[in-house]
């Protein structure tokens, strides 16, 4: 186990440096200059070049790339070009909160997906395997931007249940936290139904039944958990659609984010604050990864990590 979590985190590396290499790339290449955001363009040509020279965007991209680098390698992202503040610390400021929403959505996605697959596979056919096909079909088409509006004007507005915006209370989590658990659900709940209808024809589980035990005891002890490998698996893939959705999400509850903040971030052409953010998704992603494949051995422990294999 040690030896595999060591590669993995070997791995890693050169993945977050692909990352903040492409983010470089693509932030330079974006349209505009951050001197004219800053100072506007009917500023003296005297200013726009100290401003310039001052934050080092007069140098090379080669040169800018190579001090980034350097810097990354240090722990040292830079400061905005904004707020002058140091990236490190502006966005472990704003994280907790992402991490916040991700987690209560991933929550919200379990307890929904779960029941709602399992019911669709047990009574396969019937009137609530189309019912929860149809719920989860409708979950996946509704986009965020979309549903978060919708669920403002309806809980907010026209019942006063839930605030509109902000972060304080868990009143102020429940909107964005349903909003954007609600299709990586709809997309849980139709592996869960699929993994658990192949599990449930397979020879064990009907030996089982015949034992005399109850339905649920079968359908949950003994098909269940050998159904949740694929689940696993789907769910550490969708944590970067999560983390993607979250973006949408936080800039329509006001929630304060990182996904705010990159949205802010491109709009003034901050260059070394999306790249820390853009940084800080990646590393969670591949934390996540990590923490899936380990989940693995939780579900079914006959599987070696090391090798790659059930023993």
């Amino acid at each position: 186990m040690a030896q595999y979590l060591l590669r993995r985190l070997l791995w890693s590396i050169p993945v977050v440096l692909g990352v903040a290499t492409l983010v470089f790339a693509l932030i330079h290449i974006v349209p505009g200059d951050p001197i004219d955001i800053m100072l506007g363009e009917q500023a003296a040509a005297v200013d726009r070049e100290a401003l310039r020279r001052e934050l080092g965007l007069d140098r090379p991209r080669y040169e800018q790339y190579g001090r980034f680098l350097g810097g990354l390698l240090q722990g040292d992202l830079g400061a905005s070009l904004t707020t002058r503040r140091p990236v490190v610390a502006t966005v472990l400021k704003r994280y907790p909160a992402t991490l916040e929403l991700a987690v209560a959505a991933m929550v919200i996605c379990l307890v929904v997906a779960v029941p709602l697959g399992t019911i669709a596979a047990v009574h396969r056919g019937g009137a609530l395997d189309r019912v929860t096909t149809l719920v989860a079909l409708v979950g996946v088409s509704m986009p965020n931007f979309w549903l978060g509006p919708l669920l403002i004007l309806a809980f907010s507005i026209h019942l006063d249940w839930l605030p509109v915006s902000g972060r304080g209370s868990v009143a102020h989590l429940v909107l964005p936290a349903v909003t954007l658990g609600t299709s990586m659900a709809a997309l849980v709940a139709r592996m869960v139904r699929s993994s658990l209808l192949e599990v449930l024809s397979a020879g064990y589980v009907a030996t089982a039944a015949a034992k005399g035990l109850p339905r649920w005891r079968v359908v949950t002890k003994h098909a269940l958990r050998n159904a949740l490998i694929p689940v696993v698996t789907i769910i550490g893939l969708q944590i970067g659609a999560l983390l993607a959705g979250a973006v949408v999400t936080e800039k329509i509850y006001s929630w304060p984010g990182i996904g705010g903040l990159i949205i802010t971030a491109i709009g003034g052409r901050d260059y070394p604050l999306v790249q820390g953010c853009v940084l800080a998704i990646a590393l969670t992603y591949v934390f996540v990864n990590l923490l899936t494949d380990l989940a693995y051995t939780l579900v079914d422990p006959r599987i070696d990590l090391a090798g790659g294999r059930r023993v």
